[in-house]
């Protein structure tokens, strides 16, 4: 299987291996030069809450996090 560098410097990973690896657009890659003729190319994982915090500062209302009671109780000593 082949593909072609763009002018722009992008190459398009052809639709069976995207489908094969469940790739999605905004997915992250590390390039790595192994020697003069191989080029790795590594997807970043990315922990599960990805955007979590994005995603909660776009909530339209206010956050409001309740006070907790303090519990001023000293541990066991063992």
């Amino acid at each position: 299987m082949t593909t072609v560098l763009s002018q722009e410097g992008q190459i398009v990973l052809p639709g069976s291996v995207r489908e094969k690896l469940h790739l999605v657009p905004g997915d992250d890659f590390e390039v790595t030069i192994e020697d003069e003729e191989t080029i790795t190319l590594r997807r970043v994982a990315h922990p599960a809450n990805r955007g979590l915090v994005d995603l909660l500062l776009a909530c339209p209302a206010p956050l409001k996090i309740p006070k907790r009671e303090t519990d001023d109780t000293k541990p066991i000593e063992l």
